[in-house]
């Protein structure tokens, strides 16, 4: 039997939309303060530095993330002790922990949370 996490489909679609919004405008938030912290350094810093549009900040953020690979904040180190706890977990851990995650994270742009060990084709969905 599936199950939503609220008696509203809706409800989960309209969190979905609401994060994919957010996203959208924080990168475009990261982008001016890009242009804003290009504009305001770089020319004064470095004689033949011109000041930059957004689209050309958008373009050096994305050239960035290319190059060196950032905007991971810092966390390099918590995903290895993670991976070597899950390393470490015996299998009924491993699918305690699953189920524990899937009920906290099942709403948000996903089909539902299982109850049973049914399989997870539309077929065999209530309607």
């Amino acid at each position: 039997m599936w199950t939503n996490c609220s008696s509203n489909q809706s409800n989960c679609k309209s969190r979905c939309f609401t994060m994919a919004l957010l996203a959208i405008v924080g990168i475009a938030v990261v982008g001016w303060v890009v242009m804003l912290l290009w504009n305001w350094l770089l020319p004064a810093l470095f004689t033949g530095a011109q000041p930059v549009g957004y689209w050309q900040a958008m373009g050096i953020l994305l050239l960035s993330k290319i190059l060196f690979g950032g905007f991971r904040c810092g966390h390099h180190g918590r995903w290895k002790e993670r991976h070597q706890r899950w390393e470490s977990m015996t299998p009924e851990e491993r699918e305690q922990l699953k189920s524990r995650f899937g009920s906290r994270w099942s709403c948000w742009c996903g089909p539902g949370k299982r109850d049973d060990d049914a399989p997870r084709d539309a077929a065999s969905r209530p309607e």
